[in-house]
């Protein structure tokens, strides 16, 4: 793995946020560097949770940056926040996801059932072989390259992936591949707070959103216990069917 960056001048906090919703999310496709768009939830996701994060956090124009993904939901996601705070929005390919080869497009029952060993090597979080795509290690190197040249702002959003937000937390957190997914994966529209502590990354909030954002907040019909200021309920974790969140 590469070495984490120490922290970048000037920057005081930083935010990995996860797109909203698509539909690829909600019927349980591997997206990888595919490229569909939001649904009408996630768009409703990002406009919630950007108008959380400027309240939040007390975001303005002369000491935020925010860079998206490439990647369209990524770029949607990232100009509901832009467009609050009438910002530029910088679009950079180093933060898009994980590339996964030939599952890309399939749901999980389609992998299970065509690479039965690749994906119980992905279920037990080891490498997997014959894939394609990316290695995890490639796609922390990439994302830490991008927040090493991260401009000097108070505040500095990344709007990027479930399984680059996961690679590039673990790598800024100087995490060896023993410990992968130690982290549990963000939902949509979810982000993680790190802050500089010393040379090092400390973690502030994960798996953090808007308290509105949080779909699994009801089940059955039944309120979930939430912990206050908008984390996600004690027991939440996202759904089942949301292929990457945990790629």
């Amino acid at each position: 793995m590469s070495a984490a960056p120490e922290s970048p001048a000037g920057v005081s906090r930083l935010v990995l946020w996860r797109h909203g919703r698509t539909e690829w999310n909600a019927t349980g496709r591997f997206q990888g560097q595919q490229d569909p768009p939001l649904d009408g939830e996630g768009r409703r996701q990002a406009t919630v949770a950007a108008a959380h994060l400027v309240s939040l956090l007390g975001l303005a124009t002369e000491d935020t940056v925010v860079v998206s993904s490439d990647l369209d939901r990524a770029v949607q996601t990232a100009a509901a926040l832009t467009d609050l705070l009438g910002l530029p929005l910088a679009v950079d390919a180093r933060l898009r996801e994980h590339g996964l080869g030939v599952w890309e497009g399939l749901t999980r029952d389609e992998v299970a059932a065509r690479h039965p060993e690749q994906f119980a090597d992905w279920q037990a979080g080891r490498p997997v072989p014959g894939r394609g795509g990316e290695d995890p290690a490639a796609v922390a190197a990439r994302a830490l390259s991008l927040v090493d040249d991260l401009p000097p702002a108070r505040v500095a959003v990344l709007v990027t992936h479930g399984g680059t937000s996961g690679r590039l937390l673990e790598a800024l957190l100087e995490l060896g591949p023993e410990h992968r997914r130690v982290f549990g994966p963000l939902g949509n529209c979810a982000w993680s707070e790190l802050v500089p502590q010393g040379p090092r990354w400390r973690v502030l909030r994960h798996n953090w959103s808007a308290p509105s954002v949080d779909s699994s907040a009801q089940r059955d019909g039944v309120p979930r216990r939430a912990r206050p200021g908008g984390a996600p309920p004690e027991d939440a974790a996202p759904p089942a069917q949301d292929a990457d969140a945990v790629a």
